[in-house]
């Protein structure tokens, strides 16, 4: 299966400002990765690199070998045009013919449930349609990797849970997720794996059931308090 993919002592640095410090992480294919932490603790920073949409200042990122991957922001962007050109563009831009471009872009909305309002402009819609929407544009470049910075935060409850329920789809067909979240339920639903991120580092990295349930303070002490005030 595909969709490994290693960070090796990855530093990046914006001018002065260290984002990421001595980074080290594998994540394997199949692996379904929460990283969590405060704000400014290298979450969105570190999945660009492995996006590579940045480039580290030291350290390397290897990748499998033919690996596809996507990546879906916080605030998903939306160009002024229908859901399914939306959709469509995006794989007609990765070398798909238009008409099978917006064949397969209708199959893709209606994966995430938007096939009833493809021809609506997306400048339209509602938050939480707007996030299937991104979701849709990933998944139907049928990524190995799929690459996810807070994708429910600024959703109400149930478009939560709709975006959940088609990640937890995504990951069932083998498709590996990493995803930052401040939601630590969230994290215990979808994830396998934690890894807590300070100040750039990576401070803890643990299957989720150890994580939450065992004791934190010889591994991360940072970890351990971070989890108790998100709870508390």
């Amino acid at each position: 299966m595909s969709g490994w993919v290693q960070l090796k002592g990855v530093d990046l640095h914006y001018g002065a400002v260290q984002a990421l410090r001595g980074v080290d992480l594998r994540i394997a294919a199949g692996e379904r990765v929460a990283l969590i932490g405060a704000n400014g603790s290298g979450k969105s920073t570190l999945l660009r690199v492995l996006h590579g949409l940045l480039r580290p200042t030291a350290g390397s990122v290897l990748r499998d070998g033919g690996m596809r991957q996507a990546m879906v922001f916080q605030r998903p962007f939306a160009l002024r045009m229908s859901a399914l050109s939306n959709v469509a563009l995006a794989l007609w831009l990765r070398g798909v013919r238009w008409r099978e471009a917006k064949e397969q872009g209708l199959d893709a909305l209606g994966r995430v449930g938007l096939a009833a309002i493809a021809l609506r402009n997306a400048r339209t819609l509602s938050g939480g349609q707007l996030q299937r929407l991104a979701l849709a544009r990933a998944w139907a470049l049928r990524p190995h990797v799929l690459l996810l910075d807070e994708p429910t935060a600024s959703l109400d409850p149930h478009a939560k849970r709709e975006v959940e329920a088609l990640m937890a789809g995504f990951a069932e067909s083998g498709m590996t997720l990493v995803f930052a979240s401040h939601n630590l339920g969230q994290v215990k639903r979808l994830a396998t794996r934690v890894v807590y991120m300070e100040q750039g580092r990576v401070l803890a990295d643990l299957p989720v059931h150890a994580f939450f349930e065992g004791p934190l303070g010889h591994t991360s002490r940072e970890a351990e308090l971070f989890v108790k005030g998100e709870l508390g």
